[in-house]
């Protein structure tokens, strides 16, 4: 395990204390880096939980859904206490309920159909969502920030390309791993790896997340054209 030195945000490849030994270079490797927290309230161990979702529109559309269909049952009932006969689609909804078994396909179908809208919205509510949204770690109590996913592996993709034999890099920033995907046209490919594990530690210390994803590097040449 390589381990980054200097001052934190820089954009020079940083040096290489010690190298993994008895690895193929051929090899694609996958390599977990440690971090220190940058400094939290007193008291407070620093991690954050998920952004919740307002999820606005879910919210909007089964509210006007059900005003809809309260306001015209209130209607429908108002005009029979008012001496005016139900609904036709009232009348025939009733007689289709009060004829039909249980086991009957529609039946079936509108119950599933209803199930299945019942646990979507179980789902949404038990669920944080935003799940491009990384929490970073709270230094003050009035401020909670978040790191969106993609501007995180951008962050990432620029420091690997940074280091010298790295041709291209591909990044997949997930909430517990951040996937390297390098190509090296120049240099050993341990050498490549080393430098790409200490300049990518620093950088996700340097993102602040409250909690850093797991680092996996992999390095490969370029394949053959044709």
């Amino acid at each position: 395990m390589s381990e980054p030195h200097g001052s934190e945000g820089t954009t020079q490849p940083l040096p290489v204390i010690e190298k993994a030994a008895g690895t193929d270079p051929l090899d694609q490797s996958a390599s977990a880096a440690a971090y220190d927290p940058p400094p939290v309230l007193e008291g407070e161990d620093g991690a954050n939980g998920r952004f919740w979702s307002a999820r606005r529109v879910p919210a909007g559309i089964v509210a006007l859904l059900l005003l809809a269909l309260v306001g015209l049952f209130l209607y429908d009932i108002a005009a029979v206490r008012a001496d005016r006969p139900a609904m036709a689609w009232r009348r025939e909804l009733a007689r289709q309920l009060a004829e039909r078994p249980l086991d009957d396909a529609w039946v079936l179908v509108g119950a599933g159909v209803a199930a299945a809208l019942g646990l979507w919205l179980v789902v949404l509510a038990v669920t944080p969502g935003l799940r491009s949204l990384l929490p970073m770690r709270r230094t003050h109590a009035d401020v909670r920030a978040g790191l969106d996913r993609e501007a995180a592996a951008l962050v990432l993709r620029d420091r690997a390309m940074e280091i010298s034999g790295v041709q291209s890099a591909r990044v997949r920033m997930g909430r517990k791993r951040a996937d390297i995907r390098a190509v090296s046209h120049f240099r050993d490919l341990d050498d490549v790896r080393a430098d790409l594990d200490a300049t990518l530690a620093d950088a996700i210390h340097g993102l602040g997340l409250s909690r850093p994803p797991a680092l996996s590097v992999h390095v490969r040449r370029p394949g053959r054209k044709g």
